[in-house]
């Protein structure tokens, strides 16, 4: 850090002004409300969904938000984004407000520090994982340590040489983005192909047509789960398979989420399908006995078709949007077992069936390698802006 910078806590530079909630009290404003799904994932402000609400006119007079503030997301988060996220208020001062689970900073004398020049700092702090340790779990909720969050050192150098640095990052920021958006597009594009050769591969009317409960059966019997005889006996397979080899948790764990299960063996030719979010892992665990949690259907292929035609078959999105439309609900699909054997397709022959998926694994091969070039371009992406906000914020830039 520079000799001329100082260094202020946090809490010296702003005011801390908490959301409001929905007005109970007239007389009520219609306001803007920005919640936490205006964060962009780079901590931009995103006003493509923003709620309008009814709030109390008192309120909204101590919570209207200026140009300049910087709205912080104190309740929320995951266990891979810990909350704190800062997005900078950059409209000119109109009828918009913040949700309860958010707080604004409002900075005391501009003259002293940029509010742009403050976000970045914030953002770089919060990349580097610095909010991680002042949130709090309640009830799987996470909550910000507002009191810790405004006791962080804050380097302040004089006000020409914070534009200076805003204006460096702003240019670099721009020509990373130039390649996040490249590599982003080069990625959809990769899948979009093997969707393309998917549609394809399935697109012949001349075969047979069968539903889906011709062609497979669920293999689960539900039981109990709590009864002790279950309680260490089996493992459970459930919606937390991520991978072909699978992830497997006890049944202790899923007991305590209340999941009912079903018990059933893995073998080769089993697939299994999530209920709750359409999509299909293959289990490559013919050693292991458990019980399927109530969010997995098991499907054992019959003769007339293969297990890997099958998985190609539900991984494509012909699928998936059958499996959402069917789902009656907004928000997370579920789909129940008589729309899921209700599907269609159309079934060739086991000999085609065999050169189809050999083409499809051929090409499932390259994409995968494709995807993992583009993957890596953007993770490098993401590390290069958080190396330029680390030079930026030791005077090095």
């Amino acid at each position: 850090m520079k000799k001329d910078w100082t260094i202020k806590k946090l809490g010296e530079l702003v005011t801390s002004i908490n959301g409001l909630w929905k007005g109970k009290k007239p007389p009520f404003v219609k306001v803007a409300v920005i919640r936490n799904t205006n964060f962009s994932k780079d901590c931009q402000l995103k006003l493509d969904d923003v709620e309008y609400l009814d709030v109390e006119e008192k309120q909204f007079k101590t919570r209207q938000l200026h140009m300049g503030d910087i709205i912080i997301e104190k309740s929320g988060g995951s266990e891979k984004q810990p909350v704190g996220r800062p997005i900078l208020f950059n409209i000119q001062d109109d009828n918009y407000s913040f949700s309860n689970f958010t707080s604004t900073l409002r900075i005391n004398n501009q003259k002293e520090i940029c509010p742009t020049f403050l976000q970045q700092y914030l953002y770089h702090r919060w990349l580097e994982g610095d909010t991680k340790n002042l949130q709090s779990h309640t009830t799987g909720i996470h909550n910000l340590d507002c009191k810790g969050f405004l006791n962080f050192d804050i380097p302040v150098p004089p006000l020409e040489e914070q534009k200076r640095i805003v204006a460096v990052l702003d240019k670099k920021f721009a020509q990373i983005e130039t390649l996040k958006t490249a590599a982003e597009k080069n990625l959809q594009n990769t899948k979009q192909l093997f969707q393309a050769e998917l549609e394809k591969a399935f697109s012949n009317t001349s075969w047979e047509k069968k539903r889906l409960d011709e062609v497979c059966a669920i293999t689960s019997k539900l039981v109990d789960p709590t009864q002790p005889e279950y309680l260490d006996l089996y493992h459970v397979g459930g919606a937390n398979i991520e991978s072909e080899t699978g992830i497997i948790v006890d049944l202790k764990t899923s007991r305590e989420e209340g999941l009912s299960s079903g018990k059933f063996t893995f073998d080769e030719s089993m697939v299994l399908y999530n209920k709750i979010r359409p999509y299909l892992k293959k289990v490559a665990r013919p050693d292991f006995s458990g019980l399927c949690s109530a969010d997995m259907y098991p499907l054992n292929p019959k003769g007339n078709i293969t297990k890997d035609y099958l998985y190609y078959i539900l991984i494509s999105d012909n699928f998936t949007e059958y499996a959402i439309s069917k789902s009656g609900r907004a928000g997370m699909p579920k789909v129940n077992r008589e729309a899921l054997f209700a599907y269609e397709c159309y079934l060739p022959p086991l000999e085609e069936q065999k050169r189809i998926v050999s083409h499809l694994d051929s090409l499932s091969e390259k994409v995968h390698q494709l995807e993992e070039i583009y993957t890596k371009q953007l993770a490098d992406c993401n590390e290069l802006k958080q190396a330029y906000l680390q030079k930026a914020f030791e005077g090095e830039l």
